[in-house]
């Protein structure tokens, strides 16, 4: 804390509305206390704040950003707002109000999305605004559905005409012919994390009813050698495991009026030995062309079950002990 404590001026909120902002037993206001080292203390309607000029400044703009939102009908629930706080914590550029009408992606109206950590955001933003777009980091992070959300969001605005969805079928070199049924049935168990993002957005009858018309194809990435797709939102998932002519052959299909997102987790190569991964050289081959961004995922970004987070840390530091056991 500050020599000099700062006192907001007077915020006028309905009961509602502070019993909203405090949360259960007062939880989100304490970790929004917490996260920017502020004391908030309520006196009937009045909020007084104690801290250092600068974290007073962030704390007073959210409580406003609160109040006017509130005024105009604006409903939070305690996990949006612990999130919003988190967020402005970190990236303290970023609004209460920019997170309750940014980065919110509802693309079919069956079900609202939204970016939950600065990661998250920064990798919507990218999307929106740059054709080619790299999301990189472990698993959990949101980097494919998230990337199927914004797909289906420029298809429903009519903003491309259909989308492709794409993975490498098999690590090593997507030999499919082993597995029974016909083609379909091959290579179907390794689109499926795809197909449950579809569904998990999209009403399953209008999915079937767009994957039969061919407005979304859901294919191995060796289907996409010989096309040039134009006025398409292109997501390769799973980059790590393209060769290196594979992930060129893919970012040269992409044509005029298209987007495309190439997602990956380079911890989790299962290339065979000898094979360099497409997605690690392409770092160091197109990381500095403009018109192309790059968006990392940590741990913190973990979005599942809080568990994932954990087991990730702990596999993190068994890799790490691994590595220096052979030192």
């Amino acid at each position: 804390m500050g020599d000099k404590p700062a006192v907001l001026k007077k915020v006028t909120l309905p009961e509602e509305g502070i019993r909203a902002l405090f949360g259960p037993y007062d939880e989100n206001i304490k970790q929004l206390e917490s996260l920017i080292g502020v004391r908030v203390n309520l006196r009937g309607s009045e909020l007084t704040l104690e801290g250092d000029e600068r974290d007073v400044e962030v704390v007073e703009r959210i409580l406003e950003d609160y109040a006017a939102l509130f005024e105009e009908g604006r409903r939070m629930s305690n996990d949006e707002l612990k999130s919003a706080f988190k967020q402005i914590a970190e990236d303290r550029a970023y609004t209460l109000r920019d997170y309750f009408t940014r980065t919110r992606l509802n693309p079919t109206g069956k079900k609202q999305v939204t970016a939950r950590s600065v990661n998250q955001r920064r990798y919507i933003e990218a999307i929106e605004k740059t054709d080619i777009v790299f999301g990189i980091g472990v698993a959990g992070t949101g980097k494919t559905y998230l990337a199927v959300a914004m797909a289906v969001q420029a298809l429903m605005q009519k903003r491309v005409n259909r989308i492709v969805l794409a993975r490498p079928a098999v690590e090593a070199g997507e030999k499919l012919g082993f597995l029974p049924g016909d083609l379909q049935d091959k290579v179907d168990p390794y689109l499926r994390p795809l197909y449950d993002a579809l569904f998990d957005l999209v009403d399953y009858e209008k999915v079937t009813r767009l994957l039969e018309k061919r407005v979304i194809e859901v294919a191995p990435l060796a289907f996409m050698r010989g096309r040039t797709l134009a006025d398409a939102f292109i997501i390769l998932d799973e980059a790590q495991n393209t060769t290196s002519e594979q992930m060129k052959m893919f970012l040269t299909r992409i044509g005029f009026g298209s987007k495309a997102v190439i997602t990956g987790d380079i911890t989790q190569i299962d290339l065979p030995a000898g094979r360099r991964s497409g997605l690690v050289e392409a770092q160091r081959v197109v990381g500095d062309v403009e018109g192309i961004e790059f968006i990392y995922f940590t741990e913190k970004d973990v979005v599942r079950h809080h568990l994932v987070h954990m087991i990730i840390q702990a596999y993190e530091k068994h890799s790490k002990t691994k590595f220096e056991d052979k030192l």
